[in-house]
This record gives C-alpha cells, structure tokens and sequence, in this order.
C-alpha cells in the first residue's frame, strides 16, 4: 500500500526485483563481473565483455572500470574495429534522408558499423590475451563471438529517454561528430538507425548475460546523485518475468513545448520553475523507462522496452504478438495546453503511406480524451462541409511561407470540448486540440509521424520554425471526413455497455478504422476486469486513489493514482479494480485499451 499522500501521482515508480537480488555499485559491481570471468576463464586470462548501448559514455565507463579493476586491459572495440564516418553515412544515407523529421526505418544490423577483418584480429589478439582484458562498446559481442575463449558479458543499457537529454546538451550521435546539429535531425538518426539496430542486437544478448548496468547513470544529463547500479543476469531475467505478470508502470517523463500549460505542474506537482509542461509521455515503452528496485530500496534503470523485447507473449498476449511481433502497439501520453496555446494543425499518414514511405507497418491512429477542460476549450476535428480543397491547401502554402496566417476556423471544425469527452482521430484526419485543455491521448504508439500543416506562425523552443509537411499531409488529407461525418463519426461515440450495481460500462471508442478498443468504467467500489489473454493499458481518470488486486491472489494489491497510467499485462487474466482504505472520492473512473480482436474467448 502506497504511503503519499491521497492521490498523489507517482513520479518514480518501480518494479521490484526477485528476492535475493541485490543491486551492486561501483568497485563492488565490477569486481563480481571481474569475478564472474575468471571463474568463467579457468586457466586462461579472464575476458569481460561489456557491450554498451550507443550513446552511453564510454570515456566514463572506461574509467570507472579502470578505478575498480586497474589490473585489466580496457579495449575500446568502437575506437578499433568501427568503420569510418564517411563510409557509415553512405551505407544509411537512404534512411536518413535529407528532411529534417522523418527517414525510412533501418533492418540493418550492428555488424553493418564494423569492418569485419578489424573485429577478426581483435578477437585473435584477445584469445591470445596473457593478461586480463575488457572488451567495451556498442558491438563488443560482436568480437566476442569469435572467440574460443569463454567471457563474461555485460550489457552497458541505456532509455532513450536519456540519450535525448544528451544529444540535447550537445552529445553527437553513435561516433557522428554531430554535437551541434539541430536535435530533430540527432533524434532522426537515432530513431530511425542507431536505435533500431542497438535493440535487435541487445535482444541477441539477454540470454546470456551475465550481468546489467545502468549507463543512464554515468554521465547523464540531469545528474540525481543516483549510483551506475548493475544487477546480475538472472535477477534481470527473472525480474521482467515477474513483471510481466502483474500491474506495472514505466517512468513518466515530461517535456516542455512552444504550446506547453500548466495543468501538469499544479496537479502532478511538477518544478513550478518550468515555464510550461507540454508532453508527458506516460506509457510509451519505446522511450519510457523501468525502475528495478531490490529489498534496500536500491535502483537500476533499464529501458522499458527490454520488457516488450523479452517478454512480448506474457505481456502482450498471443494473439497481440502475433499481429504486432514484439511491439509495444498502445501510446498513452498527456497533452496540456492549460493557459498554453493550441496544439499544431496536423494529419497522420494513412497506413500504405506509412508503410511504403517510412517502412513503418501500422500508423499513428489516435483519440484526444479530456482530463480536463476551460470553458472555451475546442478541439479542431475535420474538415467543414463544401471546403475548397484548392484554396484550403494554397492557404497552408502561403502561410507556411508566412505570407499569412492560415485562417483555420474557414476550413477545419472547431468542436466545444468538456471533460471526459473523447474525440476519434483515425489517420487522415485533420485535428488539432485547443488551448485550455488537458488531454489524455490514447493512440497507435508510432508517435512521431505527425504532418504539421499550420504551426500558428510559432517558433520552436529552439528559436527555429518548427517544420512543417504539407507535400506529405496533402496526401493524406481524407476530405469526406467533413463536419457532418466528423459529428456521426468521431466526436464522443459513447455506448453504455453495461449496468451492474453501481458499475457502468461504456464503449468510448475507437473508431472502426482503428485496432484500440476504449471501455470507460465508473464505480463506486469496485469493478472487475479480466485481460482475456490480451494487454490492457489505463488510466484513473477520475478519483484519487484505487488498488488494482489478484482475485487469486497472483500479485500483491498494486495502488494508482489520480492520472496515472498503468499497464495490466496479458497473463494478469482477471483482476478487479477498488478503492482503498484511505480513498475519500465518491465516485471513480478508469479507461481502458486494448487492441480489438486480440482477446481470447
């Protein structure tokens, strides 16, 4: 049972680790890897494999191995055996395109970095080694597997959450000499390259490390005094397994924006020295991290996503894995523009657009759900009846080049929004939300395939234009979704369901064109739930306090609050949701997400 205070949502929450395991730290870490190859070694000079996620710091790795193990040789494989710059960027050039946003999805993998007869004569003056020595850098297992020699590994993990920070304080890309350029074109190549082919090469590893470090602590960008904790293989393992049978949540994080409100600060109890808060990405695996803690409070940072990676089937469900593969399909995430401004007038690819011009296989489907609203609160849904496509899009052109400001109330709806109104957004449609709302947005995850088509003439936190697609949302624009289909269709289709006692069930959305079913359940006391072998994802949308237990007693009570967003793995199977103890509310809230069709009979 939580101790904070009523309805305080959880900033920092964790997962526990299996009994037994311990968090190690510093020279104590590294002398049980260090321990752990020599025993692995026999009569042979140990080897320790320490396979770092691109952008950790390896300069600061490299040293705190040196502190703990000044006996051992360190070899920096990126430094040895990585091929040149040019020669990177020639071989990934058609991923990375020359727009500023977007590239085509990488299936390269790590060896594509490396030049082979380099990673070859490491590995043959490794297994002649008459001294202990340290293999480090993205890849590293790359020379490893050469080996006849046994080693101990380690994978040097990083969130991505993280690197972004980074790369925002002027870190480069993987070995890129880029630290100036502008951040999008940094996320770019991250997004679209160096992360893609890091996570299909770390999933290579996990069943046989032998340990994991926090690299998001050595050197990170925000520092929080935090130790580079590592945990063994087996209690990462066998931590995630665990997880992924019981309620959970990743690691919130919040960002600022030209559009940005103040909700988020006042409610979540966010730094009121910000000037605003925009996003929080409040279950996004893909970014999101995993907080792993041990019986002494102790904590290692992983990304969230090696969850998704390693226990797709547990978490997601049968049915869901076999649509998506390990994917995580379900974005939750905040959007304030409570006293901020309006969101960008925007579109999102249809899915063959996607997926034959980004190599994305499904879209960014999407729903806005109010948290909360002002009285003059909108959202920006569809087209008007009778729009003149022509004069709509030479608009957008002039005022993109600022001409003009593109007069969106002439061609696009503007619906009166409330709490707890949901609007559909399935792609193709124009939207935008208003300021003065709070919205939860329920979405497919791809998150960054968003067409701006009209910024309200704004620069970016950066002082630069923020960019603006309108040769891509032009083709994607679906001008039959005019006002009178945008009503029928999208603005709060809400069916009640089901009444039993004091719970009503409602079906909220999605619209057909999108695979996200939404309940919406109101309750007193409490109300059941069953995941019928499929991932359920929620939100407390109203009240300040509920606990999530085992009808069978499988996992221990799990407390939410107010706004926070919490995963209910597939192999949960029933659960029911209740107030607790301390609950002073009279009436509570949640939604729910799934994927339509993934669950089991």
């Amino acid at each position: 049972m939580s101790t904070a205070p009523i309805g305080q949502y959880e900033k920092q929450p964790t997962v526990p680790l299996p009994s037994g395991a311990r968090v190690l730290n510093g020279a104590a870490a590294w002398t049980a890897a260090a321990d752990t190859a020599a025993a692995k070694a026999a009569d042979r000079a140990p080897l320790l494999v320490v396979d770092a996620y691109p952008g950790a710091d390896l300069p600061l790795l490299a040293k705190a191995i040196a502190d703990a193990l000044p006996r051992w040789r360190i070899v920096d494989v990126e430094a040895d055996a990585a091929l040149p710059l040019a020669q990177i960027n020639a071989r990934f050039a058609d991923n990375l395109t020359d727009d500023r946003v977007f590239g085509v999805l990488s299936h390269a993998t790590v060896d594509a970095f490396y030049d082979p007869e380099r990673l070859d004569k490491l590995a043959v003056e490794a297994d002649g080694a008459a001294e202990p020595t340290v293999l480090l850098g993205w890849g590293a297992d790359l020379v490893a597997r050469r080996l006849a020699a046994p080693y101990a590994l380690v994978l040097a993990d990083m969130a991505r959450w993280e690197l972004q920070l980074r790369q925002r304080a002027g870190a480069p890309n993987w070995r890129a000499e880029n630290p100036d350029e502008d951040r999008l074109r940094k996320y770019k190549r991250g997004f679209f390259v160096e992360w893609r082919v890091a996570d299909r090469h770390k999933t290579t590893l996990f069943d046989r490390l032998d340990f994991v470090l926090d690299a998001n602590a050595i050197g990170a960008a925000e520092p929080d005094g935090r130790a580079a904790g590592m945990i063994t293989g087996e209690a990462f393992r066998t931590g995630l397994a665990n997880a992924a049978h019981a309620p959970l949540r990743v690691v919130p994080f919040f960002d600022p924006g030209v559009w940005g409100g103040q909700w988020m600060k006042r409610k979540l109890d966010l730094d009121p020295s910000k000037p605003n808060y925009a996003w929080c990405f409040d279950c996004v695996p893909e970014e999101n991290s995993l907080l792993l803690e041990d019986a002494d409070g102790a904590i290692v940072e992983i990304p969230s996503l090696d969850l998704v990676l390693s226990q797709p089937e547990a978490l997601l469900g049968e049915r869901t894995y076999a649509r998506f593969g390990a994917e995580f399909p379900i974005r939750f995430d905040f959007l304030d523009t409570m006293e901020g401004g309006h969101l960008s007038l925007q579109v999102h690819p249809l899915t063959d657009y996607i997926q034959r011009t980004f190599g994305m296989h499904y879209t960014q489907d999407e729903s806005y759900y109010l948290l909360d609203a002002g009285d003059d609160a909108v959202v920006y849904l569809g087209t008007k009846d009778g729009v003149d496509q022509e004069a709509m899009l030479a608009d957008l052109r002039a005022a993109a080049t600022g001409d003009r400001p593109f007069p969106a109330e002439d061609y696009v709806n503007a619906f009166p929004a409330k709490k707890h109104d949901h609007f559909l957004i399935p792609a193709g449609t124009i939207h935008s939300s208003g300021a003065n709302s709070m919205v939860l947005e329920i979405s497919a995850t791809p998150f960054i395939f968003t067409f701006k088509l009209w910024d309200w003439g704004r620069l970016g936190l950066d002082g630069v234009p923020r960019p603006v697609h309108i040769d891509h949302g032009e083709r994607n624009l679906v001008w039959k979704r005019d006002t009178a289909w945008t009503e029928a269709n999208l603005v709060n289709r809400v069916e009640v369901v089901s009444r039993d006692g004091d719970v009503v069930e409602e079906r909220t959305g999605l619209h057909e064109l999108e695979f996200i079913e939404v309940r919406r359940h109101w309750f007193s006391e409490q109300a059941a739930h069953d995941t019928q072998g499929t991932v359920n994802v929620l939100n407390l949308v109203e009240g300040d306090e509920v606990e999530i237990i085992s009808p069978t007693n499988a996992f221990a009570p799990y407390t939410v609050h107010y706004a926070e967003t919490f995963i209910v793995p597939a192999a949960v199977g029933p659960y029911v949701i209740r107030r607790t103890a301390r609950s002073r509310s009279e009436r509570f809230g949640t939604v729910k997400a799934s994927v339509r069709g993934t669950q089991e009979a």
